[in-house]
């Protein structure tokens, strides 16, 4: 029956022949698009319900922001949430308290808890010289005599000092670091005219007899070697001795039991960063660099304010271009309050987004400067696609059935690309992510995108079917004033005829004339497509960015009230000049010389050195599990880690090696095996100085248990230059008139390391922790640093290949239900190709994989599946002509909209380029380089490729002109 029909497009001849699984597609396909249809219609019907909606909830869950609360725990956020090094952490702690592990050598222990700590360099000479060294301990008395006042006004206030507030010994004295007693030894020498005591390097002998390790509280050393540099130093008295020393560091450990403590510790801290910024400006000979444990947390959040004025200029100018992106010649045509009112949907969707966060109890953080970015993106892509699709449909049309026109051409590739979104950002924030920032930056913006997909069918669309009844009026797009008629403005001035302009269409030629034909001509009503005729088939859709070359997607569903179906073709129509302006010139100029014969091999040949350099960039992939690289620029904690970097970077920091089961310490064979472990690091270990002791004594270091642990216990630790390892070791009672065992130890290990700090240590990590499988003796190793070194890489990528397999798996799926399954293929290498080209450039342009960059490249998945996706959908539907043809006619329906919303999500990347700020920095490189290689892709690989590549054409489905 259908062959026998004379008037039938050519997208029922493609349909007859083909399997029954492409007709049950097109089936689903139509289904589909029919569903979107009604829809538009019934969002058509209530545009003052659809419009008022969304306002009134923003202003409702605005209301919320009093609940608004900042995360307080960055560790929490930027360290692998489930990782070996915490649950290590946790059996140290339980085995050794936190007062028990700050005595005397552990200052570089960075325990969780509230300390100060400050770098003090000498701007010339050594901070041993008598001068600058009596200005450090000058300095060290005043932070020692500082006072707080908690709270601040009141009868209740008090005065809360260090000696208050620091953590005790045994003898419930503060603990200080050892280069101060060191330094004062020395003081107290140049003051009774003594000698100076020798201070080694990195361990020293104190006064009392007692080792101490200031490895890390003495920097830039230089020794008394012939070469004027350190020699590689031994243990103990065999140091090297210190003849300068450029820089020092002080640590101040804080008790924070309870809240009030807590309060307490916190104001101490930022009463110490200010002593210290007073200190700074009364000895100018000294740099001082500040620390404290809220500094990352500060430093963090830091960027956050000040991103703020570059996010509103950001926002400014994203909509100016949006205004100018949709603005016309022809003022009635012209939508530029469209443009704002897209960005006013994505606004109003985000503060949406913030009162339900707020209303939930969840916490902000600086990692979601990211999201208003993935909202920018998606949601200007559909507004300009509703916007293209819109000027596309029959002006002759009542305003419904144009919007139902645009819901049922747009909604479906728009829907698409909104549930690819949301595959990857779900799976990325599902419990299978180990990191939490990127978690729970994943869930806000999933939430995110999910409302501006609702706000933009809702709140966005009724905007154009307002918009639509001002143009069926003939009234100013921007002033909404009636434009006159030609014989009256021919009387008016050329200022105001230029203001005016418009091809004005009399009322009596609005109409279909009879029999449904519609004759064009220039002064056409779709200011974009003109035909030369039309026919109306009771039994077709109207589309008219259907044409009848076989465009299957745009076809197949019945309706009850009649359309009209159009028949164009490339030779026939006539574009008027007043045409949108980037449309103009993709149509004159940039498709007929991306799709030249001369231009295609310099373009293969452009994406062969856009492959090469993404190579190259790949394999230099490196992590950055430093926190520090996440702060704002110019903040203590930069400074502070600068300064560390220079001048204590010769030593890893102190690693705890903890033997936490009994062990036959007495044994020759387990001795021999621990000092094995122990070789090669610098360390202060109570077994070492035990064997030691032993042999100075000419005693066996092979005894029975009982002897001995009885000499450990009752004449080694009672020595006073031992009597510190007490708090190494713990000991477990057994039988009455026995002598207890040792139930667990610590070893405290450096390692000597070069510029790779941080990998030398991951490493470092791995091989011990590979040897503690195999030992005898069972035993851990942690420094709080692990728990960001700990299978960072794993956790870091993890989320980004869960992403890139959801993609693929959706695809895959999708293409049960397209009508050309090569589009979820081509989809799909596409978004590979764009991933894989941001990571490499990403890497040559100086970004580490870390949880701001991961985060970035999953949310370009969706950005680039936005771009590319109409572009291939519209390609594919279109197979009944000319390759070349095609793509021209893709690139004008899909590739101006892809255009416009990658100029206007540049514009508005430029002002956070200038944030002082490293998150930003790596926020601003990765989301540059997504739209670039988005861009690359859909103006100029996709085009070009498409012309000699499957789909392929098919013989016999070219339309009957």
């Amino acid at each position: 029956m259908l062959d026998s029909t004379p008037g039938l497009s050519g997208r029922w001849e493609r349909l007859e022949p083909r399997p029954r699984a492409r007709m049950l597609r097109q089936v689903l396909h139509a289904g589909l698009r029919t569903s979107f249809h009604a829809l538009g219609r019934f969002v058509a019907s209530h545009p003052v319900f659809f419009a008022s909606t969304p306002v009134l909830l923003s202003i409702l869950l605005g209301a919320s922001f009093s609940r608004y609360r900042v995360e307080e725990d960055v560790e929490s956020l930027l360290a692998p949430k489930h990782s070996l090094a915490k649950i290590e952490g946790n059996l140290v702690d339980s085995l050794f308290p936190v007062n028990r592990s700050k005595h005397a050598l552990y200052s570089d222990l960075q325990t969780p808890g509230r300390y100060g700590r400050v770098i003090v360099t000498a701007r010339k000479g050594s901070v041993l010289d008598q001068g600058h060294l009596d200005t450090i301990l000058k300095l060290h008395r005043q932070i020692y005599q500082m006072q707080v006042t908690v709270p601040a006004t009141g009868l209740n206030s008090f005065n809360y000092s260090f000696s208050y507030l620091c953590l005790p010994d045994e003898k419930n004295i503060c603990i200080i670091d050892d280069i101060i007693r060191a330094m004062e030894e020395i003081q107290a020498a140049r003051a009774s005219n003594r000698t100076v005591p020798i201070l080694r390097y990195p361990i020293t002998q104190l006064v009392d007899g007692r080792q101490a390790y200031i490895g890390h509280q003495l920097g830039g050393v230089q020794g008394w070697g012939p070469s004027g540099a350190v020699r590689s130093p031994g243990t103990g008295s065999k140091g090297e001795g210190v003849r300068s020393a450029r820089a020092l560091q002080l640590t101040y450990y804080l008790q924070a039991r309870g809240d009030l403590m807590d309060r307490v510790a916190g104001q101490w801290e930022k009463a110490f960063c200010a002593e210290l910024e007073t200190f700074a400006v009364l000895h100018p000979k000294l740099g001082l660099y500040p620390s404290t444990s809220s500094s990352l947390r500060t430093d963090f959040q830091f960027s956050s304010v000040l991103a703020r004025r570059p996010l509103l200029a950001s926002l400014g100018a994203c909509g100016v271009l949006a205004i100018l992106c949709c603005s016309m010649r022809d003022c009635v045509r012209s939508k530029p309050w469209l443009g704002l009112l897209a960005l006013l949907s994505i606004t109003l969707s985000g503060l949406t987004a913030a009162g339900i966060l707020n209303l939930t109890g969840a916490t902000y953080n600086s990692s979601y400067l990211g999201i208003p970015f993935v909202m920018l993106g998606h949601g200007l892509f559909g507004s300009f696609e509703m916007l293209s699709s819109w000027r596309r449909t029959r002006e002759d049309q009542h305003v419904k059935e144009r919007v139902a026109s645009v819901f049922e051409d747009v909604m479906l590739r728009f829907s698409g690309s909104t549930m690819l979104h949301l595959m990857t950002l779900g799976l990325a924030a599902s419990p299978f992510t180990n990191m939490e920032a990127v978690r729970l930056f994943c869930r806000t913006a999933a939430l995110a995108v999910t409302i501006s997909y609702v706000y933009t069918l809702s709140f966005y669309s009724s905007c154009l079917v307002i918009t639509g009844y001002l143009e069926t009026g003939y009234r100013h797009g921007c002033f909404c004033r009636r434009v006159p008629k030609p014989d009256r403005l021919d009387s008016k001035p050329a200022w105001y005829r230029c203001l005016m302009y418009t091809r004005y269409q009399d009322e009596t030629h609005a109409t279909n004339p009879p029999h449904g034909v519609v004759h064009g001509n220039a002064n056409s009503p779709n200011p974009n497509l003109a035909h030369t005729h039309s026919h109306t088939h009771p039994h077709t859709v109207n589309n008219p960015a259907a044409h009848a070359h076989g465009h299957v997607a745009n076809s197949t569903h019945t309706h009850q009230h009649t359309h009209t179906h159009t028949h164009s073709t490339a030779n026939t129509e006539h574009h008027p000049p007043d045409s949108h302006l980037l449309l103009g010139c993709v149509r004159r100029c940039y498709g007929d010389w991306i799709t030249n014969t001369y231009v295609k091999p310099f373009v293969v040949l452009l994406y062969l050195v856009y492959i090469s350099f993404g190579l190259m960039g790949f394999l230099q992939v490196t992590q950055g599990s430093d926190p520090s690289a996440l702060v704002a620029m110019d903040t203590a904690t930069v400074l502070y880690t600068r300064a560390q970097q220079r001048y204590f970077s010769s030593y890893s920091p102190v690693i705890g090696f903890y033997i936490y089961e009994s062990a036959p310490y007495w044994n020759a064979s387990v001795q021999r095996d621990l000092l094995e472990y122990a070789k090669g690091f610098q360390r202060i270990s109570w077994l070492e100085a035990y064997l030691n002791y032993l042999s100075d004594r000419n005693q066996s270091t092979s005894q029975p248990r009982e002897n001995f642990t009885h000499t450990l216990r009752h004449s080694f630790l009672r020595e006073p230059q031992f009597a510190h390892f007490a708090d190494d070791i713990i000991f477990a009672e057994r039988g009455q008139g026995e002598e207890p065992d040792v139930a667990a130890s610590r070893i405290f290990l450096v390692a000597k390391t070069t510029e790779n700090k941080r990998e030398e240590m991951s490493v470092l990590l791995d091989t011990l922790r590979r040897l503690s499988l195999t030992s005898r003796v069972r035993f851990l190793i942690f420094n709080p640093s692990f728990v960001y070194l700990d299978r960072y890489a794993a956790a870091v990528s993890s989320p980004l290949r869960h992403s890139l397999l959801a993609v693929l798996f959706l695809l895959g799926l999708s293409s049960l239900a397209v009508v050309e399954p090569l589009v979820s293929v081509w989809l799909g290498l596409t978004l590979l190709s764009v991933q894989f080209g941001v990571l490499g450039f990403m890497t040559l342009w100086g970004v580490e994989l870390d949880c701001m960059s991961v985060l970035c490249l999953i949310s370009a998945l969706g950005h680039s599946a936005d771009c590319s996706g109409p572009l291939l959908c519209g390609f594919a539907s279109g197979r009944g002509d000319s390759r070349t043809r095609w793509v021209r006619v893709a690139l004008e329906r899909h590739g101006v909209p892809s255009l416009q919303t990658l100029i206007c999500y540049s514009a508005a990347l430029v002002p956070v380029g200038s944030v002082r700020s490293n998150l930003t920095r790596t926020l601003f490189r990765c989301l540059t380089l997504t739209a670039g290689c988005s861009a690359l892709h859909t103006l100029a690989f996709l085009p070009t490729l498409l012309t000699f590549l499957p789909p392929l054409q098919e013989p016999g489905t070219r339309t009957r002109r």
